[in-house]
């Protein structure tokens, strides 16, 4: 397959062919429609200006007349009553003129050959030094009758101007060719760049090092080449952590779970402890099953962008509900909880997906409070959207942990004892739930003094 560098340069010298043909053929319609009748007409006032001097002049001897004419760039052909010829400058390269033609200049006729010359090309129209392609006007001197023939010399009206233009033209089209290799290797240079780097990021190296100092099309390229080898870096790194945490949540209530039935096989052991023993185990069995739950949930909103079934949901209703659920878990921990809720509040969206996210935010403001802390849940209605906070008075979350409080099985115990228990799947499930209603979830928190998680959903749901 031919390289970006070998197929600009064909496509370039192409278009620089391809666009010569074409301005050759264009002109040479507009001189065949345009320039050609005019270069007949001023030809024909020429010769006929000469016919009219010799004939007024009949003491100048006409040999010299035309002799001295044609030397400042006239070809002419005299054809005398019994078509005995006179050559005067350049010779015509052929003599193709019919004695029927003649015999119609000398019966007083004007032949316009150069505005009848068979239409071509634009070089053998205009330089074509024949004798066809000429004006022929009716000339009388002394008595005598002559067809007078003229035609511009065009090799001594250009003389070495045609070598030049010649010149000109060739050396132009050289250094436009060399140019175009120049001027394509360094176009071609940054994409041979993104291109070794493409294949760098293929085999998972993500260091790449682009010039993105270009301000045109390349430089944004490699700007987003570098932001996206970055996200991709961060994925990676994402996908190796949520690995570890996968093996590390499963491979704990295993253990366990093999640790306390091991035990249970002993037969020293006494009734409570065999009950506590398969209390632990059916708490572990709970564990695992509530983690393949959510992970089977998170890999559905992953791969299915039509999961939400819109429909009219009175959020505020949904709170209320929730709230008078978890009043028991409020209490038993000494919270007090307030809500500024409106009586209807009318959302389109998956009411299944509302209460998952009102659901993990209240019990999260549960979990994380201290004994005797406060929650507060506001419900505020604009024109199209609505906004819903959560806030309590828990450990809160430092600016560090709130860029990945998201994250799949990411938890503020970074130590991992479980003394809060949970899978770290909660606050991503919410997030994912929440963008499928086209909403928005953001938090705000600072540690030991609360956090306030913030959810914007537009009113109308849409695809």
């Amino acid at each position: 397959m031919k390289s970006l560098y070998t197929k600009f340069v064909v496509y370039t010298v192409a278009i620089m062919i391809g666009s010569g043909l074409i301005a050759f053929v264009l002109s040479n319609v507009y001189y065949q429609s345009k320039l050609k009748p005019i270069n007949d007409t001023k030809n024909t006032n020429i010769a006929l200006d000469i016919a009219e001097f010799a004939n007024r002049h009949p003491e100048v001897k006409l040999n010299e007349y035309l002799e001295n004419t044609a030397a400042v760039g006239y070809q002419f052909y005299l054809v005398d009553e019994k078509f005995q010829v006179d050559k005067y400058g350049a010779d015509f390269r052929q003599n193709n003129i019919t004695k029927k033609e003649i015999q119609a200049v000398l019966d007083g006729h004007i032949y316009h050959g150069i505005r009848n010359f068979p239409q071509s090309t634009f070089v053998t129209g205009f330089f074509a030094n024949e004798l066809q392609n000429s004006i022929g006007v009716p000339l009388q001197h002394n008595g005598k009758n002559y067809a007078l023939f003229i035609r511009p010399d065009i090799s001594l009206l250009f003389g070495e101007m045609h070598i030049l233009f010649g010149i000109l033209f060739v050396l132009g089209f050289l250094l436009s060719i060399i140019f175009v290799f120049i001027s394509t290797k360094y176009l071609v240079n940054p994409i041979r760049t993104l291109t070794t780097a493409t294949q760098k990021l293929a085999h998972g190296n993500f260091e790449v090092q682009l010039d993105v100092s270009h301000r045109d099309e390349i430089g944004q390229l490699a700007k987003s080449f570098t932001h996206m080898a970055d996200q991709l870096e961060k994925t990676e790194e994402t996908r190796k952590e949520f690995i570890s945490n996968v093996s590390h949540d499963i491979q704990s209530p295993l253990s366990n779970i093999k640790g306390y039935t091991n035990l249970l096989e002993k037969e020293d052991l006494s009734a409570d402890q065999k009950s506590q023993y398969a209390t632990i185990i059916n708490g572990e069995i709970d564990r695992l099953s509530q983690l393949t739950k959510q992970l089977l949930l998170l890999t559905t909103l992953d791969q299915n962008k039509n999961l939400v079934h819109a429909v009219p949901v009175d959020i505020a209703a949904q709170i209320r509900e929730l709230i008078r659920q978890h009043q028991w878990q409020i209490g038993e921990k000494g919270l007090m909880i307030s809500y500024s809720l409106p009586e209807v509040s009318i959302v389109e969206g998956d009411a299944t997906f509302f209460n998952t996210i009102f659901d993990n935010l209240i019990t999260n403001a549960i979990k994380y409070n201290r004994e005797g802390g406060q929650i507060d849940i506001e419900l505020r209605e604009q024109s199209d959207r609505v906004n819903i906070q959560f806030h309590d008075t828990g450990i809160g979350i430092s600016p560090e942990q709130q860029e990945k409080i998201f994250n799949r099985f990411y938890r503020a115990d970074t130590s991992r004892t479980h003394t809060v228990a949970g899978t770290g799947l909660g606050l991503s499930i919410v997030h994912s739930m929440v963008h499928l209603h086209n909403g928005s979830i953001s938090v705000d928190s600072s540690l030991d003094e609360g956090t306030t998680f913030t959810i914007s959903l537009p009113k109308t749901y849409k695809i």
